[in-house]
């Protein structure tokens, strides 16, 4: 199978769905030149740098019978657009009383790593998950990516994807068949019997290194994915703990209120669930800090490999 990379299979999806329906749109502050040059500069808008405007803007191309997909950049840029997106874009089906669709997709990258410093190295999607009406997507592959995006750009309702940063050139197979996803549908990374990782975007290759190692020393993880967070496959988690035993999540965001703190909060939750568990389950998460310039600080405030590992071998003893 061909391998594309992880920004290329988010351009295929945009292309396809694009050439498919003529009330598709696209927002961003940069010309992306691929698009325009097909779609023309009707349908591929440069925006202003204001995101409260064109995140607005999406809303009302929506509910004006378009799909719109708006490339927000950095998650950062996303704050400035908070009312509109928590206010409007979460409330606004439900406030018509589901009489009127919303179809946008809002494109975000977050995650640390490219010493971006504090303001350009979030990670904030706890926040969106807490805004009922919004779907939430946390793509780790381009396959993924792919398949995702399809789902989202023929979805009525508001769809946030957050894209880690250190992923776009990351190649990967990607069918040239059409093909679609689910939201709510996890992916089972690596089989195991000990202990389950549930792994959130880029940690998904931490934990499957992890893994590898840990597999040395007798230790099996189950690795999985769960591609979209709202909505979230609660039943795939919890059948995984449930053969396994052992729960740890990871998840580069931060701890506190975190979308790893949900996941083990559901886990211990289901009483089937619970009562499989035989340790307390552990959380592998960016440190409560803002993410520092300096590359050794960077790493030392953010979740890998190793972390993981010493969480698997806690949680074993």
């Amino acid at each position: 199978m061909r391998e594309i990379t992880y920004e290329q299979a988010a351009m295929e999806a945009i292309q396809e769905e694009f050439r498919r329906d003529p009330r598709t749109v696209h927002l961003a502050t940069d010309p992306i030149a691929v698009l325009q040059e097909e779609f023309g500069t009707e349908r591929i808008r440069v925006t202003p740098i204001a995101e409260n405007s064109f995140v607005g803007a999406a809303i009302g191309l929506a509910g004006s019978g378009f799909r719109t997909v708006v490339n927000l950049r950095m998650a950062t840029f996303g704050f400035v657009a908070m009312d509109q997106f928590i206010n409007h874009a979460a409330k606004i089906t439900y406030m018509f009383g589901g009489q009127a669709r919303f179809p946008i997709l809002y494109r975000m990258t977050v995650g640390a790593g490219i010493s971006a410093a504090a303001e350009h190295s979030v990670t904030p999607y706890p926040m969106y998950m807490n805004a009922p009406g919004l779907k939430v997507i946390l793509p780790a592959t381009p396959y993924d990516l792919k398949g995702l995006f399809k789902t989202a750009l023929r979805d009525d309702n508001p769809v946030i994807s957050f894209e880690h940063v250190a992923l776009g050139d990351v190649r990967g197979e990607v069918p040239e068949e059409e093909y679609f996803i689910p939201f709510g549908r996890a992916r089972v990374r690596r089989e195991g019997a000990d202990v389950t990782v549930v792994a959130l975007a880029k940690m998904v290759d931490e934990a499957l290194a992890a893994a590898e190692e840990l597999a040395a020393e007798g230790i099996s993880l189950e690795v999985i994915d769960p591609r979209t967070l709202v909505p979230l496959d609660r039943a795939a988690i919890f059948e995984s703990v449930k053969k396994t035993g052992r729960l740890v999540v990871v998840d580069e965001a931060c701890q506190t209120c975190g979308a790893a703190a949900e996941i083990v909060a559901l886990a211990t939750s289901d009483p089937a669930t619970f009562a499989a568990l035989k340790s307390a389950p552990a959380r592998v998460c960016g440190l409560d800090v803002p993410i520092p310039f300096s590359p050794p600080l960077e790493r030392y405030a953010v979740p890998d490999k190793a972390k993981i590992v010493t969480a698997v071998r806690a949680v074993m003893a």
